[in-house]
């Protein structure tokens, strides 16, 4: 069994060998490769030249590789150490004849270097340096740090203190006054010695901080500028030696191999910040929001991703809090663009100071409702991003300018009777509403009434003495006096009470009402004089209806005349009104024959109605008295250019009829020519000359005949039925044309179907139509 053990162990023993002299191995070939990048030299000579270096400088071949692998990031080794002699400022040259001390130290070294081979991570780091250090150095604890990419640092390695103490310290903010910052930030090491002086200059790590009364901040260059930051914490007192600090720089040398193998320190990503830090946002009570940049392929900001957000930074939208995260900034506040916050954040991640704004105005959203508000924004630098807040601006200045606009707006005014001090406020409003001035002071409320116009006070002195004694609210109207008249006021006033139920308090408003009791007034006034006129026009309708029976008697049914069967259409344009300008006759004369009228005088209502009235007798009584159709035209526009009461203008056909003959004899004076419908074919007669009535001195008309056939049809009109304000007067005769066409001539009002399809709803124009049939047989005739 011993000898098995042996065995065991001899075995055991060359597989560490093995292991360690594999992991050397692989050391050794990295930095003969990165010779190689460097100088560009062949395998054999990168090997030789490492061991020229090692020889030179006193250091074991793994030292030296662990060396020249910290040294890829362009500085060569730890910032702040000096790369020729003397780093830890001893004064003494490294190439002369090292004491004892010194060559245990390198034996420490050259034990640490080969130890480094096994290291796995950073904490496994952590523990390798405590247990090489704390022989030589005194270390009782070691943590390392690696610098964000976002800002602060992050506690990556550590050994010697508890996990309470080393989640406290996991994340580090980029502030000031910690001492591992500093080193960083000075690529230079900072040896903390004097535990009263660094209290007052740095935060101090530990709980109580004299737990380690000195310790020591390396920088450690993995990349192209210090990125690490190692710790080395000790209980003992005291400065560290010239040798102590020499023996740390080296360490921290060889330890830059390693990490760099471990890194690069990133960070979280843009959107991929910890929630720990959005929860930090979740407590904070201002708009608030995390940004990391968004860059373009040549390196300009485009945008920046929202990496947390608080719960009052609303975006265009309404959207806040978490609800912003992963969102793009401009999407989320496209006016941005617009505002002088955009060009600071942009010059703020440039320069890495901070951007304040001057106070400008932007729709904030509260309570779900957006609105104006006057806000500041500040953009601070954090890392590689910014955070963005947003402060408002007096918001009680605000709500009294609000209450302002309110009152003049409303034109009205609030008051405030203090019941038991005895104090009185009013607002300016008050004041300038009762036209009194505000040196006068307010006055008691039970004064108020005798600011009244005395028929006003006691109606105003019983609601307030309801108010005072059982606190009913009173709203009562008003009226005083003013320089500029009398103004209609509104009283509107209630009581707060004690838990007595007495009034203590008596707080209400005063509205100036004038402007809309003068509106009031003036639109009774408008009302009575609407009913005035509508009872004139009414009156006016009566009358005109009560002509119409007198002057233009509508015929129910056809009129039989000289052997014709004529149909008659009279309609008004106005409403309600049964007369106007236009007129007809159709009547039988003493020898026979039949005498057509149909004239239309200009305009509508009572003047054309006398117009009407005078011409259509006249020319009655003309050609029953023998005047010719011509002659009595003639005489007709005398009448009418010369009358006192003349209406203006008219137009007429005169048309006289010979039943032997069937010879229809007409003249006109501006009117429409009469439509023949004959066989089932239409035309217009042709219009003899003649000038409108009342338009000159020395008119000339002519006749014109036609001899009519049984079952002929004649069709005399005003031309209110073919005149539309959207056609012309040819468009109008062709449509009573087609429309003559189809009415036919059967059914018992034949004139229906032709007013059906000639006139429109909104027709301006009275319309009168004479429908004369020629009988197609006597039997006919006789019916």
């Amino acid at each position: 069994m011993a000898a098995l053990t042996r065995v065991v162990a001899r075995q055991r023993a060359e597989m560490d060998r093995l292991q360690e002299l594999a992991a050397s191995s692989a050391v050794v070939e990295r930095a003969k490769g990165a010779v190689m990048a460097q100088t560009g030299c062949s395998p054999e000579a990168a090997q030789e030249e490492l061991h020229r270096r090692a020889e030179e400088a006193r250091r074991t071949l793994l030292e030296e590789c662990w060396i020249t692998l910290g040294g890829l990031g362009g500085l060569g080794g730890t910032t702040g150490a000096a790369p020729g002699p003397d780093p830890a400022g001893t004064g003494k040259d490294p190439t002369e004849e090292a004491p004892p001390e010194a060559a245990d130290a390198a034996a420490a070294l050259g034990r640490l270097g080969r130890a480094l081979v096994r290291v796995g991570g950073p904490q496994d780091l952590a523990g390798c340096l405590l247990e090489h250090l704390a022989p030589g150095v005194g270390a009782d604890a070691v943590m390392i740090f690696a610098r964000l990419s976002v800002g602060g640092l992050e506690l990556v390695g550590h050994a010697g203190i508890d996990d309470i103490l080393a989640g406290q310290w996991s994340r580090v903010p980029p502030v000031t006054g910690i001492a591992a910052l500093d080193a960083l930030d000075s690529g230079k090491p900072r040896w903390l010695e004097n535990l009263r002086e660094d209290r007052e200059r740095y935060l101090l790590i530990g709980d109580p901080p004299d737990r380690w009364p000195t310790r020591a901040w390396l920088p450690v260059v993995t990349g192209h500028s210090a990125d690490i930051a190692l710790g080395v914490l000790r209980r003992r007192e005291g400065p560290f030696t010239p040798e102590v600090r020499r023996h740390l720089l080296d360490a921290a040398r060889l330890c830059a191999g390693a990490l760099r193998t471990f890194g690069p320190w990133q960070g979280p990503t843009p959107g991929t910040v910890p929630d720990s830090v959005q929860t930090v946002f979740d407590r904070l009570p201002v708009p608030a929001v995390l940004l990391s940049p968004l860059r373009t392929p040549a390196g300009d900001v485009e945008d920046f991703l929202v990496d947390a957000a608080t719960a009052g930074a609303f975006d265009a939208v309404g959207r806040s809090g978490r609800e912003l995260l992963g969102l793009r900034f401009l999407e989320c506040w496209p006016s941005v663009t617009g505002e002088p916050l955009w060009p600071g954040c942009l010059a703020a991640l440039d320069s890495g100071q901070p951007y304040e704004s001057e106070p400008f105005v932007r729709q904030h959203t509260s309570a779900g409702i957006a609105e104006p508000a006057t806000v500041s924004a500040r953009a601070a630098p954090l890392g590689d991003g910014l955070v963005v807040s947003w402060i408002r601006h007096d918001p009680s200045d605000r709500q009294e300018q609000r209450l302002a606009d309110v009152q003049r707006l409303g034109n009205l005014g609030w008051a405030n009777w203090n019941l038991v001090t005895g104090e009185m406020t009013w607002s300016s409003q008050v004041f300038s509403i009762l036209d009194r001035d505000p040196g006068q002071g307010a006055v008691l409320l039970a004064q108020l009434p005798g600011l009244a116009l005395p028929e006003e006070a006691p109606a105003l002195t019983r609601a307030i003495g309801e108010l005072l004694r059982a606190g009913r609210p009173c709203d009562v109207p008003m009226r005083v006096l003013t320089r500029k008249g009398v103004r209609h006021l509104r009283v509107v006033a209630e009581a707060v009470s004690d838990r007595h139920g007495t009034p203590v308090e008596v707080h209400g408003f005063v509205q100036d009402l004038t402007a809309q009791r003068n509106a009031e007034i003036a639109l009774v006034a408008s009302e009575r004089a609407n009913l005035t006129q509508h009872g004139a026009l009414q009156a006016e309708r009566t009358v005109a209806a009560r002509l119409q029976d007198a002057l233009l008697p509508l015929p129910k049914r056809p009129v039989r005349v000289a052997g014709l069967r004529v149909d008659i259409a009279y309609l008004p344009a106005q409403s309600g009104l049964n007369v106007g300008g236009d007129w007809f006759s159709a009547i039988e004369l003493p020898d026979g024959d039949a005498l057509f009228v149909v004239g239309d005088v200009a305009g509508h209502g009572m003047d054309a109605v006398a117009a009407m009235a005078l011409l259509r007798f006249t020319a009655k009584g003309m050609i029953i008295t023998g005047s010719s159709l011509t002659d009595a035209l003639v005489r007709l526009n005398a009448l009418l250019l010369h009358s006192r009461d003349s209406h203006g203008t008219a137009t007429m056909i005169l048309a006289r009829y010979s039943r032997a003959e069937r010879r229809l004899l007409w003249a006109q004076a501006g009117h429409p020519p009469p439509l023949l419908l004959r066989d089932g074919e239409v035309r217009y007669l042709d219009r003899p000359y003649g000038v409108l009535l009342g338009a000159r001195d020395d008119p000339r008309y002519e006749e014109a005949e036609c001899l009519l056939a049984p079952g002929d049809r004649i069709v005399l009109y005003t031309d209110g039925l073919v005149e539309r304000p959207s056609e012309s007067i040819d468009r109008g005769l062709e449509r009573l044309a087609r429309a003559a066409t189809a009415s036919g001539s059967v059914g018992p009002t034949p004139l229906g179907g032709l007013l059906g399809a000639m006139l429109d709803p909104e027709r301006r124009d009275d319309v009168c139509v004479l429908d004369i049939r020629v009988p197609a047989d006597e039997t006919e005739t006789a019916g």
